[in-house]
């Protein structure tokens, strides 16, 4: 069974909006809802868990429903953790509860996860086939993006200390993809302070020693994360709206 835990939890600050970026309206619909539609569109998931805050969880689903998408899909809810990864450990912890119902329904058990944020409206269906396709033999599947400017590492972050092998850095996106077991296990590893310090999806993964594939990435599947990739994002879609 695959399983996608969707991030939509988060104050979103950073983007300058007045409320959570993810639910800033544009188009008609909330961000999140750019960023739901194509997981509950896709053959390849069968389930969806959300992590936000009480409050919104009704009108996540409500708006992905009145965007056209089949809702059916999402089998539960959890509470964003006191960072992003507890946030991750608590979906996958309502899946643990929700499992037991759906292996009722389908006679089957949980296999991966796949790991998406609502401040990424832009995936495609496409990148999702893709990261499925490439499971296969692996624990995991993250999209990357080569670097393209030179990079250079700094101790003091004032002068600059090294120039690093730009072709050996890369830029990690979401969603990734992990085997449920190997993963859940990973995180419970850091628990329950060095979780507290992970900044990325695949960051647990990588310190158990998982198997981790990287996969082409999309140049269009930008994080929204100020306020100027709030603006882009909002005439993205007039733009396509009035095509």
């Amino acid at each position: 069974m695959n399983i996608a835990i969707f991030l939509s939890g988060g104050s979103g600050s950073r983007a300058g909006a007045g409320l959570p970026k993810q639910y800033h309206k544009a188009g008609g619909y909330m961000m999140s809802t750019y960023a739901l539609k194509p997981l509950l569109e896709s053959d390849r998931i069968e389930a969806v868990v959300i992590v936000s805050e009480k409050e919104w969880q009704e009108s996540i689903v409500d708006d992905a429903r009145r965007a056209g998408a089949d809702t059916s899909k999402v089998i539960g809810f959890a509470l964003p953790g006191e960072n992003r990864q507890l946030s991750v450990l608590n979906g996958m912890a309502e899946i643990e509860k929700s499992v037991h119902n759906l292996i009722m329904v389908t006679g089957t058990i949980k296999d991966t996860v796949l790991i998406h944020d609502a401040a990424r409206p832009y995936v495609s269906g496409e990148l999702l086939e893709s990261i499925y396709d490439a499971i296969d033999g692996h624990d995991g599947v993250m999209p990357v993006l080569p670097m393209k400017d030179t990079v250079y590492f700094s101790e003091d972050k004032q002068t600059i200390a090294k120039l690093l092998e730009r072709e050996k850095i890369f830029a990690g996106q979401a969603p990734e993809l992990f085997l449920f077991d190997k993963y859940l296990e990973a995180n419970k590893a850091l628990c329950p302070d060095r979780i507290k310090q992970i900044n990325g999806s695949s960051e647990p993964a990588v310190i158990a020693g998982m198997d981790i594939v990287m996969i082409p990435g999309d140049e269009n599947n930008i994080k929204i994360t100020t306020a100027a990739d709030l603006e882009r994002f909002e005439k993205d879609l007039e733009h396509t709206i009035n095509k």
